[in-house]
């Protein structure tokens, strides 16, 4: 972005930028100068959400995040319309009822109020002030209340715009300030306010905490009740099955399993080892022992076999028992009789042959009663075992039963506990007093600064800053071209030179080369001549024939045409400048020529002779023609190298290229080309094929002349 451009912009604009801030200074002047003195009065309010010397009840440390939520809701609960408009309230009280001082002079639609009417007025404030209700704006009658506070400025929306709360920095306090015209009227609203909001926050605090009371107290009778109708249920259950103690009964029950498991397995070893011990000593006796020890020992034998089966009823009761003591005792003296008679058994036959196998067998006759009673033992365990699983799966029902009751009671017992916790607390904190109070009274205010000439000077310096800011954005969105290099970026085509305007009216072309010219007039002679030079570089030696044309009408093309021919005069040349315009003779109608262009071109007349420093002119009568209508192309020729030799140089005028085939018809004749280009225009999509046009013509192109001054 070109930066000096816009620099050169906000320079020829100066006149505004002075001007539009000076009528902004000047009408917010006017405006401000009767405004009143602004007077702040300042309260406190302690919270006692951060301040722990004031929070007894609740010790629980809260998040930053949760305390600044609680701030902010005190600070949106201060302007409730609740709040605000008991404030309202209480001013227009004070302010209609008789005898007391008002705050503020009446306004118009308060004087109108007849006496009555006025009294109506106190009574319904009043009445709307002690129920802490709003006006109803469906009431005519309350909307014409609402309508006063309005034009007294009483109302939510006007003590709001002075109302300033705000919590200071992260401390337990919160501050109000409020600004009026009067420093008692501020000092009034805040006070107000904060007393009003105080006494709605506890008011809804308590109804609230009595609220909470109330229904933890009912809950809490529920959840007694709950618990209590579960305990009586198990109570129930458990007289109804006979149950004592479930877990003492089943580990009692799963010892004697365990216990009765063990003996079963020594007795099935047991049984296991003397069986095997008894086929070892059966193998070491041929029949004929065996037949003699049996016919030896037949008596004795019986009286064994007694004493086993006796002794095998003891074992069986033994294990009914639970393996009683006293059961015990008799197995122990019964076994001891039994091995007498094994041991009188041996005796017999001490002197028979088999008196060398005695000891084998006395210790066959001990393993076979030990086997017999494991034997036996084995069964009346298994009989046992049997008896006492089928009494631990009878306690699988009761103990589901009764653990479900069990869990029912604890979950009761634990609910009952938490909202007996939470009642407690809530009682609890119902009997201390709000923390919230106000520890700092507002004063009536003093005097603020006036921001009167504050005001003043930012309405100047935003005028102005918005001026810069306007012409800054047109400038972006501004396209126009004003300097030699953005049309040579546009066109990519060079340009010969810049002419500015030279100011005044009636400005004479021989007077621009007088000694005594104007500066503006020296000015452009020396562009003049600058745009002669190049021209004459484009030219060289051979090329005669200069034809000025623009992209649109009223470029300027004519007064440059004018200002070229004399310049080249200056220059001691031989000039013709022909009037090319058909449908807009500018140079015929400004010098009014003895020679025609259509006499020349279509009867022949021959122009005289002119010295150098002189210039012929060449006009042509108008009308809707064109240059190969006046004359054929064969003619019109001829008649060009006939000039060329008589004179230095032609320069003619055509018409722009936007007017169709016109100025083409020049430019197909002509040795060279230049177009006008008028600062501040815009090369848009209609004129861009005869930019293309004109760089197809290629070096007969000699280039652009921008024109005028902004």
């Amino acid at each position: 972005m070109d930066f000096i451009k816009f620099f050169k912009l906000l320079y020829r604009r100066r006149i505004l930028l002075v001007c539009i801030p000076v009528v902004t200074v000047i009408i917010t002047y006017f405006l401000v100068r009767s405004l009143p003195d602004q007077f702040v009065s300042r309260s406190r309010i302690a919270t006692g959400i951060v301040d722990q010397s004031q929070n007894v009840f609740n010790q629980n440390d809260e998040q930053e995040s949760k305390i600044s939520q609680e701030f902010s809701n005190l600070t949106q609960m201060m302007q409730l319309n609740k709040i605000v408009d008991q404030v309202s309230y209480k001013l227009i009280i004070h302010d209609i009822t008789p005898g007391s001082a008002p705050f503020k002079a009446e306004s118009k639609l308060l004087r109108t109020l007849s006496p009555q009417a006025r009294a109506h007025a106190l009574d319904v404030y009043k009445k709307h002030y002690q129920e802490r209700t709003e006006l109803s704006l469906f009431n005519k009658d309350e909307e014409g209340m609402h309508k006063v506070l309005e034009s007294m400025h009483y109302d939510e929306e006007s003590i709001r715009k002075v109302l300033a709360i705000y919590r200071v920095n992260n401390s337990d306090f919160i501050d109000i300030e409020g600004t009026a015209e009067t420093p008692e009227l501020s000092a009034f609203i805040v006070n107000n306010l904060c007393s009003e909001f105080i006494t709605y926050y506890t008011s809804i605090v308590k109804e609230n905490q009595l609220k909470a009371v109330t229904f933890y107290e009912r809950l809490l009778r529920e959840k007694q009740d709950t618990m209590n109708k579960a305990m009586l249920d198990l109570k129930n259950y458990k007289i109804k099955n006979h149950v004592l103690n479930l877990n003492e009964q089943a580990k009692s029950l799963y010892g004697q399993l365990a216990d009765f498991e063990t003996r079963r397995a020594i007795a099935e070893k047991d049984i296991i080892g003397y069986t095997a011990a008894l086929k070892d000593i059966d193998s070491r006796f041929n029949p004929q022992d065996r037949r003699y020890l049996e016919n030896t020992l037949v008596k004795i034998n019986g009286d064994i076999i007694g004493y086993k089966t006796q002794l095998n009823i003891l074992n069986d009761d033994y294990v009914r028992s639970n393996f009683d003591e006293g059961i015990k005792h008799k197995i122990d003296s019964l076994r001891g009789q039994l091995n007498e008679l094994i041991s009188q058994a041996s005796d017999k036959y001490i002197t028979s042959p088999l008196s060398t196998k005695q000891d084998l067998i006395t210790q066959k006759l001990s393993m076979e009663v030990t086997l017999q009673l494991a034997q036996n033992s084995v069964g009346s365990i298994n009989a046992e075992l049997l008896r006492l699983a089928k009494k631990f799966d009878g306690l699988v029902p009761h103990e589901a039963e009764v653990q479900a009751f069990e869990n029912s009671i604890d979950v009761a017992s634990r609910e009952y506990l938490e909202i007996l916790a939470k009642y407690n607390q809530t009682s609890l904190a119902s009997n201390f007093s709000i923390n919230l109070r106000q520890i700092q009274e507002a004063m009536p205010g003093s005097v603020q600064p006036s921001k009167k000439m504050l005001l003043v000077i930012l309405s100047g310096m935003i005028s102005f800053v918005f001026c810069i800011i306007v012409l800054f954005v047109l400038f972006y969105l501004d396209h126009s071209i004003t300097e030699t290099k953005e049309l040579v970026a546009k066109t990519e085509m060079p340009v010969l030179g810049a002419l500015k305007t030279v100011k005044g009216s009636g400005v004479d072309i021989k007077d621009i080369w007088q000694a005594s010219a104007t500066k503006d007039a020296l000015r452009f002679r020396n562009e003049l001549r600058a745009v002669r030079f190049e021209i004459d570089h484009e030219m060289g030696d051979d090329n005669k024939v200069l034809t000025v044309t623009s992209l649109v009408k009223e470029e300027g093309k004519t007064f440059i045409a004018i200002s070229l021919a004399y310049a080249y005069a200056m220059a001691n040349k031989r000039v013709l400048l022909i009037d090319g315009n058909f449908a807009n003779p500018s140079i015929t109608g400004i010098i009014k020529p003895n020679y025609y262009l259509e006499d020349v071109f279509a009867k022949g007349q021959v122009l005289p002779d002119v010295n150098v420093n002189s210039v012929q002119i060449l006009g042509n009568m108008g009308g809707d023609t064109s240059l190969m209508e006046i004359a054929g192309r064969h003619t019109v020729t001829g008649k060009i190298d006939e000039l060329k030799a008589r004179f230095d140089i032609i320069l003619i005028e055509a018409a722009a290229l936007s007017e169709m085939d016109k100025a083409k018809e020049w430019l197909q004749l002509t040795d060279k080309a230049v177009a006008i280009f008028e600062r501040g225009k815009t090369i848009t999509e209609a004129k861009k094929p005869n930019v293309a046009y004109l760089e197809g013509m290629g070096n007969r192109f000699a280039g652009w002349i921008l024109n005028r001054e902004l």
